[in-house]
């Protein structure tokens, strides 16, 4: 009831909304059905695919999990307390052994008996409490993190890094986890390296064919999979592309699968990454690679300024961190009068020109010239609008 929208739709705000994505205008997409907590395996891992930044969820299996505890070099055995006083005891002079013995056949010629509590707490050594070893949980990771494993992508058999366990995954279906196939050898690192050269000429390469092609495309990766023979190769464009000759003129030159993919601008920033206007690694390249719809919107309820250089990112689409603290600003709207709210107080008409939700106060204008500064505490929605309470000072006078 206190949600603000504006109905005057003006030249700025077209503009404006030509910032918002396409796909975010649509909704999100529609996403499998959960599956049980209970049912998903354990321990589940964050998997990164170092190409793309696209994350998703993987996990050991038994198999494998125990063909990696088998490799691991034992553990050392923890050491006695009393291993030092053995050596000690091996280790002592004849001189030594000497003058134990008169104390130890006065401590036997000595009845028990006579022997008092605080000499008999003297003698007797109690053991000192040592906390037990337990064996880690069986669901413990075995795998640190940074790990680069080889796990199947929806793109093919690749290496990827992997992030760290995940206790919460939220609702995810089990179509959305994958096997970890092992982790990557020596060999598989270096294969890595040696294919980011041939990137590099693949790129070029690509590129000279969409200029000659004169493709309305930008072309923003290529990377060659690790176990199969195809190139991925990711561009960008304004709109739909033909570009089956172009695919032709590169198995020409490749002599292996082509696949090429259409991103749009927002998951392209989150391949090449970059940096914010905030002076940080941008959100959808360091932070998360969901990107979650943003409204122009989420702008105005959070009284930020409608520049589009200020709440536009480097590639165009509004700030992904617009989205972050938009729901405080919602509910705490709901709250509130929105801007252009009108009612009666001390007998003038008056107008809410803006709202602060972090401060909990309202600015409304009077049509007497006045401007008020009210808290958001002396307002109450009743009988269909919105009213001033009387402060209790007003009451008083």
């Amino acid at each position: 009831m206190g949600d603000y929208s504006d109905d005057n739709n003006t030249q700025g705000d077209e503009e404006l909304r030509r910032l918002e994505d396409s796909r975010d205008r649509e909704g999100e997409r529609p996403r499998a059905k959960a599956a049980d907590p209970r049912e998903l395996p354990r321990p589940l891992y964050r998997i990164k695919a170092t190409h793309s930044n696209e994350t998703f969820f993987a996990y050991l299996p038994k198999a494998k999990a125990q063909a990696i505890q088998a490799a691991a070099p034992p553990a050392a055995a923890p050491t006695s307390p009393l291993a030092p006083v053995a050596e000690l005891a091996t280790s002592a002079s004849p001189e030594a052994e000497a003058s134990v013995a008169p104390a130890e056949e006065a401590l036997a010629s000595e009845p028990y008996g006579e022997t008092s509590p605080a000499d008999a707490a003297g003698l007797v050594s109690e053991p000192q409490a040592t906390a037990p070893l337990e064996a880690p949980p069986p669901e413990a990771p075995l795998l640190a993190p940074r790990t680069m494993v080889v796990v199947p992508t929806r793109y093919g058999r690749d290496v990827c890094e992997l992030q760290g366990p995940v206790n919460d995954p939220g609702p995810i279906g089990k179509d959305e986890i994958v096997a970890i196939d092992r982790v990557a050898t020596e060999e598989d690192l270096h294969k890595v390296e040696a294919n980011k050269e041939r990137e590099a000429r693949a790129f070029e390469t690509c590129k000279q064919k969409i200029a000659a092609r004169n493709l309305p495309m930008k072309l923003v990766s290529a990377h060659y999979l690790l176990e199969e023979p195809k190139v991925l190769f990711y561009f960008s464009a304004e709109s739909r592309v033909d570009f089956r000759e172009l695919v032709k003129d590169l198995v020409a030159v490749f002599k292996i699968r082509i696949e090429l993919r259409q991103i749009g601008v927002r998951d392209e920033a989150r391949v090449t990454g970059g940096c914010g206007v905030c002076g940080r690694v941008l959100c959808c390249h360091g932070v998360t690679d969901k990107l979650v719809p943003v409204s122009i919107k989420m702008a105005k309820d959070q009284n930020l300024s409608l520049n589009s250089m200020k709440i536009s990112g480097p590639c165009g689409r509004l700030l992904c961190c617009l989205a972050y603290e938009y729901g405080f600003y919602r509910d705490a709207r709901r709250e509130l009068p929105g801007e252009g709210a009108r009612f009666q107080y001390d007998g003038v008409q008056f107008r809410v020109i803006e709202v602060n939700a972090l401060s909990e106060s309202v600015k409304m204008a009077g049509e007497d010239g006045r401007l008020l500064d009210m808290p958001s505490s002396r307002f109450v929605y009743a009988d269909g609008r919105w009213h001033v309470k009387e402060d209790e000072k007003e009451k008083a006078e």
